[in-house]
């Protein structure tokens, strides 16, 4: 009423007010009379449900007196008629219609009487239309039976309303002014990444709204349809936007036979087959089975147990040889349902000719709907093989006869993943990674954050893809963002840093990755720790993706290692760690293809250590041994700990990976490992500051120059070099990497100061060796290497691979 009164002067409002204040008084009547039943009955409901629609078209009835335009309102309930098969209001988004049919003939009467009397006293039969047009505002949602009973058109019904009235008056169009820019591809709430629809047919619509699109009433474009009046959603916060247009029919499916040839989605360069990817929530699976149940009465009965309890049936399949059916059904329906069918089907339950009926409740549907499905190859697969990839399960799967809809049952909690998978797949939407960058701050995840920094514009408008940042850490602090837009990636270094940035939690990790409810996630380990190794198993598990240069589980165990192998195939996740062996050069790739694809490996040899690689090439008689390690020192190129690159460890490792990828049953302890280091260097306590071990291993390894020198000067006499190379044969098992003088003739001969090289000789490479030789050596590189990683695991979500 307050409302109302800064709107319209007392003499306008007066009346109004006053029954608003009598409709106050007859609602309170009825509440005080509820409490004795102690029950709502549904056509109460819907009574006191809409006097909200009544009250809104009085207060903007009297706002347009004030503007001195022609102006009236229309009270639906006497003027709409309907035949009414449900009560209550119906679920919003439901998968229905709400059972509300309108009575076309009964109703034009009606509107027709009140044209001739109130539009008659308002002056509207001597308007001249050319000049101007009354304005009727008519309330949405509420009518009438035939019987004079008050009803609504159900959740959203107002919509409805608009589309009736239009038919009536024989509209021009319909505009449904929303909150939104249209009828969108998905859920925004549930895919950010969803965007407005430019047009629909009336058939897509319709569908959209069946299977849950909540901007839309599922009978809404009906009325519509047979005068071809085109209907406007545009978002009454963004008037300038033109928002979604519906109109047309999309062709019979016998239309499109005669007409169209079968062609695959992805040969129609440019043309995405679908419109829109919707959802239905809260939905029950009813299950009949049993093997003996067969005979076309079985169906008949079943359905007709459906039809006399009522129970409102979204989705049936039945399988060919006729031992199950099932229906998708309104969760709470779902116990009604199972009644109706074991009291239907009793005779046989009690005689195991069934074998049970059951109910599995929280399922949910996901539909894909656009015209452009028909008589197009590979849409079912690409949505299937999303959901897939998604690790979602798939319980119920359905086409429509029209070809125009593919809906699937999954479980509730799915719902947002498989939304969201599907909207990437069909290039809806960019490739949206979660990423979480654990040991952002070192070398290899500083580098790594850089790249990603300065190729985000190119990702997003050359490759479609956006690499959101969910978690970044440090080895004692992480931040997070549990939203979908990601941490800022041009500061993740100040987040972690902050004081307030809570403590590093693997847990904590876990748990926010588990429940992020994107279909690519993607951990990229940059430590180098053995605590966070322990948790490769969990995160595959749950069917997130591993990137990390991390030799720690793939070198490591054997028996963790093929645990963490069988979680990431049993729960199509990858582990990536191209990184581990030769930093952005694809020496595993290489190695995996020349192994599946049937060649004979007989030996893999060469240099996998940038460090040796590097102090190697700069050692002479001018410059020791010490120092050139510490030239590579200073280039990044060892490990925190350069002892494990004189050692020979972080080659064995990098041997050890290689191996494992042809399926050799090796461990550490089975690779023949020469040390540059004597054992009091390698077992002494240095300082844990960074660079502070490294400071104190060079110092001692001065005491080695001279021999060291000797080796070289020995090489060189026979017109060798030193390289410290690995082998590793196949046929034998045997692995070993040391310090070689090698001759001319050999690969690691030319190798230059920060290269890798990996030779193999195989049965199609006998004559010459396939050589995978690169740059390889710093964290810029093995970066890159996991870069690439990320990228060839986005591209498992995209259209574009």
């Amino acid at each position: 009423i307050a409302l109302l009164q800064e709107l319209a002067p007392p003499a306008i409002t007066k009346p109004i007010e006053d029954r608003f204040r009598q409709d106050g008084k007859d609602i309170l009547s009825v509440v005080q009379s509820l409490r004795m039943l102690n029950t709502v009955p549904a056509v109460t409901m819907e009574v006191v449900s809409g006097f909200g629609e009544i009250w809104s078209a009085q207060t903007l009835h009297a706002y347009l007196q004030t503007t001195g335009v022609p102006c009236d309102w229309i009270d639906a309930r006497e003027v709409l008629v309907v035949k009414s098969d449900s009560s209550g209001l119906g679920e919003k988004g439901a998968a229905s219609t709400g059972g509300v049919t309108p009575l076309y003939q009964e109703t034009a009467v009606r509107m027709k009487e009140w044209w001739n009397t109130n539009g008659r006293d308002n002056g509207f039969l001597d308007l001249d239309y050319t000049k101007e047009s009354p304005i009727v505002v008519v309330t949405g949602f509420v009518a009438k039976t035939k019987e004079g009973v008050p009803t609504t058109l159900k959740r959203s019904g107002s919509d409805y309303s608009a589309t009736i009235f239009a038919k009536l008056t024989s509209a021009s169009r319909v505009t449904m002014w929303k909150n939104t820019n249209g009828v969108y591809t998905a859920d925004p709430r549930r895919v950010p990444e969803a965007f407005p629809i430019a047009s629909l047919k009336y058939d897509e619509a319709m569908e959209l709204a069946y299977f849950g699109a909540q901007v839309l009433h599922p009978s809404a474009m009906e009325p519509c349809i047979a005068d071809e009046i085109p209907v406007y959603v545009r978002n009454i916060f963004n008037p300038a936007f033109e928002g979604t247009v519906i109109q047309g029919r999309s062709k019979t499916l016998q239309e499109a036979v005669s007409t169209e040839k079968v062609k695959n989605w992805r040969s129609k360069s440019g043309e995405i087959p679908i419109k829109g990817i919707t959802s239905v929530d809260k939905i029950a699976l009813v299950t009949l089975e049993g093997a003996s149940i067969g005979g076309a009465q079985v169906a008949e009965r079943f359905m007709g147990a459906m039809a006399d309890s009522d129970i409102n049936v979204l989705i049936i399949t039945q399988a060919s040889s006729e031992s199950s059916i099932t229906i998708a059904v309104p969760e709470n329906e779902g116990s009604l349902a199972l009644a109706a069918l074991e009291d239907a089907f009793e005779l046989e339950l009690s005689r195991s000719t069934i074998n049970s009926v059951s109910v599995v409740p929280e399922m949910a549907i996901v539909a894909i709907v656009g015209e452009g499905m028909a008589l197009t190859s590979g849409v079912s697969a690409t949505f299937m093989s999303s959901l897939a990839g998604a690790n979602v399960n798939i319980r119920l799967i359905a086409q429509g006869s029209s070809e125009r809809q593919v809906a699937v049952v999954v479980n509730g909690f799915d719902t947002t993943r498989a939304l969201r998978a599907a909207h990437m797949a069909f290039t809806l939407s960019e490739t949206a990674a979660s990423v979480a960058i654990l040991g952002s701050t070192g070398d290899i995840g500083s580098a790594l954050v850089e790249q990603l920094q300065t190729t985000e514009e190119m990702l997003k408008n050359d490759l479609g893809v956006k690499m959101c940042v969910t978690i970044a850490a440090s080895s004692t602090k992480m931040a997070l963002c549990e939203t979908s837009v990601g941490l800022d990636i041009n500061c993740l270094a100040e987040l972690v840093q902050e004081d307030d940035a809570p403590d590093f939690c693997l847990d904590e990790v876990t748990k926010v990755m588990a429940a992020d409810v994107n279909p690519l996630r993607v951990v990229i380990d940059c430590t180098n720790s053995e605590e966070v190794s322990e948790y490769y198993e969990r995160w595959l598990s749950a069917g997130v993706h591993i990137i990390s240069p991390s030799r720690k589980v793939a070198a490591g165990s054997m028996e963790r290692y093929r645990r963490v192998t069988k979680a990431a195939r049993e729960n199509s996740a990858d582990w990536q760690f191209e990184s581990s062996v030769g930093s952005a050069l694809p020496v595993l790739t290489t190695a995996r293809d020349l192994f599946e694809t049937g060649d004979q490996i007989k030996t893999i040899q060469g240099c996998v250590s940038g460090t040796m690689a590097y102090a190697l090439s700069k050692f002479s008689e001018e410059m020791p041994f010490s120092e050139a390690l510490s030239r590579a020192v200073d280039k990044g190129y060892t490990e925190t700990d350069m002892r494990e690159d004189l050692s020979g460890s972080d080659v064995a490792q990098k041997v050890v990976i290689l191996a494992r990828s042809l399926n050799m049953d090796v461990s550490i302890e089975d690779v023949d490992v020469e040390s540059l280091i004597p054992e009091d260097i390698a077992n002494k306590a240095y300082p844990e500051e960074r660079g502070a071990t490294n400071a104190g291993v060079l110092e001692d390894m001065k005491e080695l120059d001279a021999s060291m020198l000797k080796r070289l000067k020995e090489a060189e006499a026979d017109n060798r070099v030193l390289r410290y190379k690995f082998t590793i044969e196949r046929e034998t098992g045997k692995c070993k990497c040391s310090l070689e003088a090698v001759p001319n003739t050999d690969p690691l001969f030319r190798l230059k100061r920060n290269e890798n090289l990996v030779a193999f000789e195989t049965s199609r490479y006998a004559i010459s060796p396939l050589i995978v030789k690169g740059a390889a050596a710093g964290p810029d590189l093995a970066a890159a290497g996991m870069f690439a990683d990320l990228l060839r695991l986005t591209r498992a979500y995209s259209s574009n691979n």
